[in-house]
């Protein structure tokens, strides 16, 4: 979690309800897109910290195409994002343009706004190009004296990208989330613990570690957790961290000086 800047603090506090009002209002009105881009350009100076005319631009041309907002920090591109009108549902196909734009610009990270909706979204560069939304944040359900509204708030602001706290945020959810703790739950140490624990309270119970592992994947924990890219790299991440400990452990034992006999 974040030390959040008294400034930016207090900046929340006195422009978020402003912009919450408007955003909410050109929602109900349908407003036309070009209109959405001059309000997000406001939050992103108001509520976000940005120099309006010295850090975001409409002006940066992507393969003959502008894009609809670029935020540059000492000149130097660091995001991009895509406006919808206020009026339209934000969904996955609006993002393929300004991601294609961010990975051929070796850009990580791009916003996906209609300004009342702010999406914060991770881009992968690999065998392919691939995305991952990272954070989502409702303008007008926002509390400025919520911390954890704050802390997402961040991730979008000035502060939080000149500390690239968005890519702390990112490895933290990577590692702490429902993948993790279903691949850990799994895992032969806490099967072989929920086995003696059961055995403590129930002597008389003949339970084995295959039949408890069968009944905790198969009953206990959801199938989501265990299917799927992301739950393979839970458990390679987790298999990585316990070949890491077992190293640290040995490197340790071979520096420890043998007791000298008596």
């Amino acid at each position: 979690m974040n030390k959040l800047p008294k400034k930016f603090v207090d900046r929340i506090a006195s422009n978020i309800k402003k912009y919450q009002r408007i955003a909410v209002t050109q929602q109900k009105s349908d407003v036309a897109e070009a209109d959405t881009v001059t309000l997000v350009k406001d939050i992103l100076a108001e509520v976000f910290g940005y120099e309006k005319y010295e850090e975001l631009t409409s002006e940066h041309q992507i393969k003959a195409t502008y894009v609809d907002l670029a935020i540059k920090i000492g000149g130097k591109l660091r995001l991009l994002v895509e406006v919808k009108s206020a009026g339209a549902e934000l969904a996955d196909n609006h993002l393929r343009q300004v991601i294609d734009y961010g990975a051929h610009q070796g850009i990580h990270w791009v916003i996906l706004t209609n300004a009342v909706e702010w999406r914060l979204v991770r881009i992968y560069v690999a065998n392919q190009i691939s995305h991952e939304e990272v954070c989502r944040i409702v303008l007008a359900d926002v509390n400025p004296k919520n911390e954890d509204h704050l802390q997402c708030l961040f991730l979008f602001a000035k502060e939080g990208l000149t500390i690239d706290a968005m890519d702390a945020f990112h490895q933290q959810a990577q590692l702490f989330n429902k993948f993790t703790v279903s691949a850990i739950m799994r895992s032969e140490p806490v099967i072989a613990l929920v086995r003696r624990e059961i055995r403590r309270l129930f002597p008389d119970l003949k339970v084995g570690n295959e039949n408890l592992s069968q009944l905790i994947e198969n009953e206990v924990i959801k199938r989501d957790t265990i299917e799927g890219d992301k739950a393979k790299e839970a458990v390679a991440r987790i298999k990585k961290a316990v070949s890491k400990l077992e190293r640290a452990k040995v490197s340790a034992a071979a520096k420890t000086p043998p007791v000298a006999a008596n």
